[in-house]
């Protein structure tokens, strides 16, 4: 099968399409990589369709894009938005993550829907990215006054307060019991305090067998401050990557399941501790990987997916294959075009 950059402008006439959904590469993009853009080769077959746009004889009514945060701020983006207000759409950018769709997890994403007429979409807000779903005034509005109540009950939240070998400390220098300052706390406790999100206990599978999900001795000796520690009671979780399983840093939450254990409590007793005495104080909070199942009921795959049990038994095979697919980029389409008149 051809890219994109392989097919002929008579090709695509004769395909008489009328939607484009693209979710290009994102190394290009993503703010942890280069950031190549538009010099990137894995941006040639998106720059090839915005070449051939133009030329179309009939061009597709709807454009729907997707990719990782960075991208609203990069050349490429610049070219795609000159090219479809040049064809005459109407468009809305977004930067939108599961949690605004009420599921505790993190993967803030780049969304843009175009539609091919003169009219501005009824939720359009020109030179914005929107950071929220659209809300029709008329819809729903006791959902709507339950959302605002909620934000504004988190603005009320009081900043942490820590303790730092004793001492009782605030300000943006301070440092935790973790490498987090008190701002990272605080927007953690924010979180959490998110009533619209729902808890993690509700995507959690209830018969399985943990003991192959701990986490081993040397990974908390070696990463204990590093790790993002969730409980099922908490309303968020950071974004799953395929290095889940394989690499700990920077790759998604572990589930602390000693629940009646105070997290603040072992880390503050870890100072002055032998490496055996660490890792007895770190094994009390019972840390374990989310099982693929979880993380699949995270990114949004549906209850019966069974991909899971039927193929595969490696488990870290497993979190690359579900981690690297979010059905839920599809589902926030889904509903943006809930509001479109098609």
């Amino acid at each position: 099968m051809n890219s994109a950059e392989g097919i002929t402008l008579e090709e695509f006439d004769k395909l008489s399409f009328n939607m484009i959904l693209m979710s290009p590469p994102c190394q290009p993009f993503t703010r942890i990589g280069l950031q190549g853009d538009v010099t990137d080769p894995r941006t040639n077959s998106l720059l090839r369709i915005l070449d051939i746009l133009p030329r179309l004889q009939k061009l597709p009514k709807y454009i729907l894009l997707e990719n990782v945060k960075g991208f609203e701020v990069s050349s490429t983006r610049d070219l795609l938005i000159q090219t479809i207000e040049n064809c005459g759409f109407q468009y809305q950018e977004f930067l939108l993550s599961p949690t605004s769709l009420g599921i505790p997890n993190s993967r803030l994403r780049y969304f843009l829907i175009a539609k091919l007429q003169s009219e501005p979409l009824p939720f359009q807000a020109p030179g914005q990215v929107l950071k929220e779903f659209p809300k029709l005034e008329s819809e729903h509005p006791e959902k709507n006054t339950i959302v605002a109540e909620n934000k504004i009950e988190r603005k009320k939240i009081e900043p942490n307060i820590c303790f730092d070998n004793g001492r009782q400390c605030s300000g943006k220098e301070a440092i935790l019991f973790k490498l987090e300052t008190i701002e990272e706390i605080d927007r953690k406790h924010q979180q959490d305090s998110d009533l619209s999100v729902q808890m993690l206990k509700d995507f959690l599978e209830d018969d399985i067998d943990m003991n192959q999900y701990f986490l081993p001795p040397k990974s908390l000796l070696r990463y204990a401050l590093l790790l993002d520690i969730v409980k099922p009671t908490c309303r968020r979780s950071t974004c799953f990557t395929k290095g889940y399983g394989s690499y700990i840093e920077g790759t998604g939450s572990v589930l602390q399941t000693s629940e009646d254990v105070q997290i603040e409590n072992v880390y503050k007793s870890l100072t002055n501790l032998s490496q055996e005495e660490k890792i007895t104080k770190l094994s009390m909070l019972k840390l374990r990987y989310f099982t693929p199942k979880e993380i699949a009921n995270l990114l949004g795959f549906p209850p019966d997916f069974g991909l899971l049990r039927t193929f595969y038994t490696k488990m870290v095979i497993l979190f690359k294959i579900v981690c690297n697919h979010d059905p839920n980029n599809f589902t926030i389409f889904v509903l943006i075009c809930e509001f479109i008149p098609f």
